[in-house]
């Protein structure tokens, strides 16, 4: 026997019995505890993480079941097994359900009781593998609890942990559900100032008239409803960071007194004029072309300017299709902690072929959904998805292509699609060619030539 020696705990009220089967467990290598009843197992239980806990069923007292219960309850990763000399169905499905690995039924010769011991040590082994490799893919592709592996995301990967330890303000931009405040937070716990607060306002979801007081603050008797003083959100976020989503919603008059906060690092609070100053990051965001707002002059141009110090656009979900099956395992291990929950391959054919308007924060209500539909099955399938993705069109069906009434330049279209396929098989191995042609099923010099024809050699 490899690795760390098991720990088995043999629970059996016939003394015979349970003496010859501890002694031979232990010529194979096992520790052996023994125990003549229920009671005197749940003693031991409380005093021992035992690997492994072997029970009778029917004992006097507290039985074999309640034993399990106890044991499973006190340490999820036990390996537990029933023997009972009764070995009615009923009894094995009632062990099964409170935690028991498998049961086996009186008489039994040894061998039986090692191969069931066998098998359930290695589902365990497979489990507890399966949870590690889980852990690791997402370690590896992921920064502040962001999950991606496609190339879009790994360069942002890397842009946030530059950014992050620096001081400097920053805009994020995206389409809504995008994690336009999961992107900010990552930057904040990534950098010098995680010891400190991170506040976050929805700029879009305050009524104008109180914004500013609850950006800056504001003096007892301000206005109409202010009974007492109350420190604004940059206060809040001294020495922190302060997150202003939607941004772009934010009135002319008030631009200008954010303008100055980020300029002077100091501001007045609604009603005072006491100078307060302040040392805080500035994460701001919003899904509005700001550029063409401030061009319109519907947006302050140089609070724009000040604001987009460090630019950081988030990809659609749409175009990193790559990340779906990544994030679906994350989803379904958030909703299912502990089982083995996955997508039929039908399932993830409709999320791959989906545009997802609403980005991650979409796939995510929908993966929650199918953990509730699915009703205990170990797959989740098309029917467990929302309308809009089980009528999605099939992803291995050519997209569709307006066909104009004059023609279209075929040979150019088809070079178009070469050219973009190549690209994002170069950018999913990072350059490697003998990867890239294998995934494009060609050999490696047709690789080549295409490369050298579409003048893509370097």
């Amino acid at each position: 026997m490899t690795g760390p020696t098991p720990h088995v705990l043999f629970v059996d009220d016939e003394p015979a019995l349970r003496a010859i089967m501890a002694e031979r467990l232990r010529d194979r290598g096992f520790e052996v505890v023994e125990a003549e009843s229920g009671e005197k197992a749940l003693d031991l239980l409380e005093q021992f993480a035992f690997d492994i806990i072997i029970t009778d069923l029917r004992m006097p007292g507290v039985d074999g079941g309640r034993v399990i219960e106890s044991a499973v309850g006190r340490y999820p990763g036990i390996v537990a097994i029933v023997i009972t000399g009764y070995g009615t169905i009923k009894d094995a499905v009632d062990a099964i359900k409170r935690g028991a690995s498998d049961f086996i039924a009186k008489p039994f010769q040894f061998d039986e009781l090692m191969h069931v011991l066998d098998k359930a040590l290695e589902q365990r082994r497979l489990t507890s593998e399966n949870a590690y490799l889980r852990s690791q893919l997402e370690e590896r592709y992921q920064f502040g609890g962001i999950l991606g592996r496609s190339r879009p995301m790994q360069d942002l990967f890397h842009l946030l942990e530059t950014v992050a330890r620096s001081a400097s303000t920053i805009l994020i931009t995206g389409e809504t559900g995008t994690g336009k405040e999961v992107v900010a937070r990552a930057i904040h716990h990534n950098s010098p100032r995680r010891a400190h607060r991170f506040v976050a306002l929805n700029c879009s979801a305050i009524p104008e008239t109180l914004l500013e007081a609850e950006l800056f603050g504001h003096v007892r008797g301000a206005f109409t409803g202010a009974v007492g003083t109350r420190q604004g959100r940059f206060e809040q976020a001294h020495k922190g960071t302060l997150f202003l989503d939607e941004v772009g919603t934010m009135s002319a008059s008030l631009q200008v007194k954010l303008l100055r906060a980020l300029q002077e690092r100091e501001f007045e609070r609604v009603g005072d004029n006491q100078t307060i100053k302040v040392d805080v990051r500035v994460i701001a965001a919003t899904n509005s072309d700001l550029a063409r707002m401030a061009a319109e002059g519907s947006f302050r141009e140089d609070l724009y300017y000040r604001l987009n110090v460090i630019p950081i656009q988030l990809p659609p979900l749409r175009d990193r299709r790559d990340d779906i099956p990544l994030l679906v395992t994350h989803f379904l291990a958030k909703f299912a902690p502990g089982s083995q929950l996955h997508a039929s391959q039908s399932a993830m054919r409709a999320l791959m072929a989906f545009d997802w308007p609403g980005n991650v924060r979409q796939l995510e209500n929908a993966m929650e959904r199918a953990v509730a539909l699915c009703a205990g099955r170990s797959e989740i399938d098309v029917a467990d998805l929302p309308p809009e993705l089980q009528h999605a069109p099939d992803a291995s069906r050519p997209p569709y292509v307006e066909f104009p009434e004059e023609g279209l330049d075929l040979p150019r279209y088809l070079a178009v699609i070469e050219r973009d396929l190549i690209q994002r098989a170069l950018d999913r191995t990072r350059g490697n060619r003998n990867r890239a042609a294998d995934l494009l099923r060609i050999k490696r010099t047709t690789l080549v030539e295409k490369l050298r024809r579409i003048g893509a050699e370097r």
